[in-house]
């Protein structure tokens, strides 16, 4: 069964210009890497598990912070492997440098026999939309493009607001 996952793409406007909040991956596969490197805050469905509360849940998990109020739906994007991404917007503002993730244990380095911790997502940081298309993953570019598109079609343009 492909793999189903979830996530919140939350975004603000700041001086009348709209930006988004992207999340950086942790660990040592991801540690230089930045362009095409971040994501939306999102994981795994569980089974049984609402979409939209395993987003919120994720995002709570990557994050720290809790997100309530009006959640809008996005399309769901299949990625290359075949997982399938649900995502919802939502309109708030939280402090990027304080953010707090949940960790995971993988062996590090490769057959040394030594686990090592790592944050889920070792930084968060706001994007205007041209630079967030640069910097997340190129099978989320969708979200994006849609979310501008919403956001257009309710005169919620940059600067509109």
């Amino acid at each position: 069964m492909a793999k189903k996952s979830a996530g919140l793409l939350l975004y603000r406007s700041v001086y009348g210009a709209v930006e988004v909040f992207l999340v950086h991956p942790g660990g040592p596969f991801w540690a230089k890497k930045d362009e095409a490197a971040w994501s939306i805050p999102k994981g795994e469905i569980a089974e049984g598990e609402e979409p939209l509360e395993a987003a919120k849940r994720e995002f709570r998990e990557e994050t720290g912070f809790a997100m309530e109020g009006v959640f809008e739906a996005l399309e769901p994007v299949r990625l290359a492997g075949g997982k399938t991404v649900y995502a919802w917007f939502i309109e708030g503002d939280i402090d990027a440098s304080a953010i707090r993730s949940n960790t995971f244990s993988m062996e590090w380095p490769p057959r040394s026999g030594k686990m090592q911790e790592f944050a889920e997502v070792d930084r968060g940081e706001w994007f205007d939309l041209a630079a967030a298309r640069g910097k997340i993953l190129k099978g989320q570019i969708p979200l994006l493009e849609e979310f501008e598109e919403r956001r257009k079609d309710k005169g919620l343009a940059q600067g509109q607001r």
